[in-house]
Order: structure tokens, then C-alpha cells, then sequence
């Protein structure tokens, strides 16, 4: 079914008191000056609520929004140069909607093309949302009362595990419970990671590519567990995330090698964004706001034969544990330009010599689904597949046990990829 969202409203939410003068220009850090050039989208859908109607939901969503951003003033702020977020309380964008159909019919067939619609803007397309600012909401009220709340937040201020954390401090605002309320690390970024001169764009030559496909992968805990075991073996005992990374890889090679004319299988890389706040030599709070993320890459990996799925499953774990100690202390140091130089080297050979890259990222552990805004966690959690062909991303389903893979392919490759008989084995659920 369509899914038509009408604008109703749209308000600029300012925060409660002024920014003082001495916070008014947030430095981007230099992981924050290496983040893509989009959005961070997240929607979050919540039943109809007896004790809220839709009036009253967004009063609180609006009030609650105005007290929080006085705790993160880059997020109503306006980016400059790539190196400074001016803090002028300029305020974001918050829209209302309303979608003439039942919230049920849009989680029985999260269309991808129509789901766009509940957000504000396209998270993939900046260059048309100029105004937009760092941040930007919309509300979206269904007919039968449910809501969805679709949220974009600039990833040069925020990745998803600092999306997660304002995400809990707003809702804890709105539910009037400030002992929850956990005060963001607004400098740890910066301090750890200075800025340095560079003009970089990790995405250049990768956006607006036509003929991919974005579809949604599920992998309940049950099935998950038999994949691990598959996987496992006395020295290797895989996590649920390195089982569906491995899976994915794998039959994305299978769907490659099929709708290629040389029927072989293509030389490839795998890169997985890690999460750095818990792999400082001085870990970092995980309320840390900015990026605190770098890309690890596997060397090129050729296969010969068949596609071996512990060895893949083996190889995204040795990929992954590159990014140590010692690979921070290199960016942090006089060293960085060489890991800024092995970055681009992977770009290059990715836009410009046609080596295809398996991007992953994983927001299992963020703690979406306890986005309580004070009318009960929400009951389906999800974002948008990146339109970069072989981009994926994973997400915990409500249940905690599960994981949801928006997955980005060519559109040749899809149509093999999702035939995959191994892939199958293990998808709940697809669409």
C-alpha cells in the first residue's frame, strides 16, 4: 500500500535558554571531519496510546526537544567549512504529517521508497536540504492514532551511537525523570582527535549511483543460532553480528560471481565500522558526542574454488581487530596521514577501479528499542538502506536477539543474492 505522508505543520524548536558565548563554536574533531556528508536517519514506530492523543504527544515531543538541545547545542546549530559548528541556536526543523492509512499496513510492507516519506528530509541527498541545519524531525500520525518518529541528524555532529544517546536523553526529558539524564561528552571528541587540516570525502564518486537496490534481510535469534554453530568450531566461536556478516559477504560473492559475464568470483575487500569508544588505551564514555568510529579494511581477499564460510566469518574478525591501541594511537599521532592515505587508497579502488567493497556497520548494541518518550518503547525500530551499491547495515530486532540487514546491492546482483538457497536457510523474513 502507498504511503502518502501530507505535511500539516512545520515549526522551528528552539532550546530553552541561550547557548552561553563561551560554547558557541564546537570544533569538529578529525574523525568528525572524515564522516560522510549526509544524515544519521532513524525511525521509531509506536502504537496508539490510550493515555496520549496526538495533540498532547507532540506538545511533549516539542517541549522535551526545546530542554534537551540546551544539553547539545551543535545539534541546533549550522555547520561551517567542515570545521566548526556555529552554536546559534538557530533551532530545527520539526514536522508534522498525517498518513491516511493504518501504522499496521506500513510494518507489514516497509516499502523503502515510501518509508522516505516519514522522515524530513533524504538522509542521502544533502545537497537539496540546505537549510535543514544539523538536525531536523517529523512526526507522523497514522490513522489509526499510532505515530512514527522520523529523525535526521547530521553525521559530521553525530554517528549512530551518539544518535542513540540524545535519542535517551530526550526521552528521559520528556518523561521528567532527570536522574536518568546522563550529560553528553560534548569534548572528548576534539581532545582526543584534533582536528587537522585535510579536505577528504570518504563518499566521493559512490553517491547517486543508479541500478542499486536496497532490501531488508531478518535473522531471528533461532536462526542465528544454528548459523554460529555452522560457523564455529573449537577456536573460533563467532559472534551473532561476525555469523550474518560472514553469510551476507559470502552470498553477495555468490550473487556477484552469477550475474557476471566471467561466471568467477570477484577480488574483493570487506570494511566494518568500529566503534572506537571502548578501544581507547583510555576508554571513552559511550555518551561521547561526535564520530567515534574508523573503517576497518581487510586486504583484497581472491577466492579460488568455493567460497568458504568460516574463512570469511574468520576473516571479518581479523579485520575487525585491526582497529587496536595501536591503530588509534597512529591517528591520534604524527602517523595519521598514513591512515588517511590508506582510506582514499580504498576509495580509489573502490569508485575508480570497480573493486568491489562490503561496507558493514552494526547498531545492534545501540538501545534503540528504550526510546521511551513516556507512552511505551516503540514496537518496530528501523532506518534506510544506504543507496551505495554493497552497503549494509545492521540493526537489533525488539526482541534483542535477532538482527535486521538493510542490504544495498546492484540490482543484477540482488535479483541472485536474494534467491541465495544459503541465505534462505537463515532469513525469517525478507522484503
Amino acid at each position: 500500500m502507498e504511503v502518502k505522508a501530507e505535511i500539516v505543520s512545520k515549526n522551528t524548536i528552539k532550546p530553552s535558554s541561550a547557548t552561553p558565548n563561551n560554547l558557541r563554536h564546537w570544533k569538529l574533531s578529525l574523525l568528525d571531519q572524515l564522516a560522510p556528508p549526509f544524515y544519521v536517519p532513524i525511525l521509531l514506530f509506536y502504537p496508539a496510546s490510550d493515555a496520549k492523543d496526538f495533540k498532547t504527544i507532540s506538545h511533549k515531543l516539542k517541549a522535551s526537544l526545546s530542554q534537551v538541545l540546551t544539553l547539545y547545542p551543535p545539534f541546533c546549530g549550522t555547520l561551517r567549512d567542515n570545521t566548526t559548528v556555529e552554536c546559534n541556536d538557530e533551532g530545527v526543523l520539526f514536522m508534522e504529517s498525517r498518513v491516511p492509512i493504518e501504522l499496521s499496513n506500513v510494518l507489514k510492507n516497509p516499502n523503502l521508497h515510501q518509508i522516505n516519506q516519514l522522515f524530513p528530509c533524504d538522509p542521502y541527498n544533502p545537497a537539496r536540504e540546505t537549510l535543514l541545519g544539523s538536525m531536523a524531525v517529523q512526526l507522523n500520525q497514522f490513522k489509526c492514532g499510532g505515530v512514527a518518529l522520523g529523525v535526521c541528524l547530521s553525521h559530521k555532529i553525530a554517528d549512530a551511537s551518539s544518535a542513540a544517546s540524545f535519542l535517551s536523553a530526550w526521552s528521559a526529558t520528556s518523561r521528567s525523570e532527570d536522574n536518568r539524564l546522563i550529560q553528553p561528552q560534548m569534548e572528548e571528541g576534539v581532545q582526543v582527535f584534533p582536528p587537522r587540516k585535510i579536505e577528504m570525502d570518504i563518499t566521493r564518486g559512490m553517491m547517486g549511483q543508479k541500478n542499486v537496490l536496497s532490501k531488508r534481510f531478518v535473522f531471528n535469534g533461532t536462526n542465528i543460532s544454528r548459523l554460529k554453530q555452522e560457523l564455529g568450531c573449537f577456536d573460533f566461536n563467532p559472534t551473532r553480528v561476525e555469523a550474518v556478516t560472514a553469510l551476507i559477504w559470502k552470498s553477495s560473492l555468490e550473487a556477484a560471481k552469477a550475474s557476471s559475464e566471467e561466471q568467477k568470483f570477484p577480488t574483493s575487500v570487506i570494511s566494518h565500522a568500529v566503534n572506537l569508544r571502548s578501544r581507547m588505551t583510555s576508554t571513552l564514555s559511550k555518551h561521547s558526542v561526535g564520530n567515534m568510529w574508523q573503517q576497518a579494511v581487510s586486504p583484497l581477499v581472491e577466492v579460488e574454488g568455493e567460497v568458504g564460510l568460516r574463512d570469511l566469518g574468520e576473516r571479518v574478525r581479523e579485520t575487525v581487530r585491526k582497529v587496536d591501541g595501536n591503530y588509534v594511537s597512529k591517528l591520534q599521532g604524527g602517523e595519521f596521514y598514513k591512515v588517511l592515505e590508506s582510506l582514499n587508497e580504498t576509495r580509489i579502488m573502490i569508485s575508480e577501479k570497480g573493486v568491489p567493497c562490503y561496507s558493514f556497520s552494526s547498531w545492534v548494541r545501540f538501545g534503540f528499542y528504550e526510546t521511551d518518550f513516556g507512552w511505551g518503547k516503540p514496537s518496530y525500530v528501523r532506518t534506510i538502506g544506504v543507496p551505495i551499491k554493497n552497503v549494509v547495515i545492521l540493526m537489533g530486532t525488539k526482541d534483542g536477539d535477532g538482527i535486521e540487514a538493510w542490504v544495498t546491492l546492484t540490482t543484477r546482483d540482488m535479483v541472485h543474492f536474494e534467491q541465495n538457497p544459503e541465505l534462505l536457510q537463515f532469513v525469517s523474513f525478507e522484503c
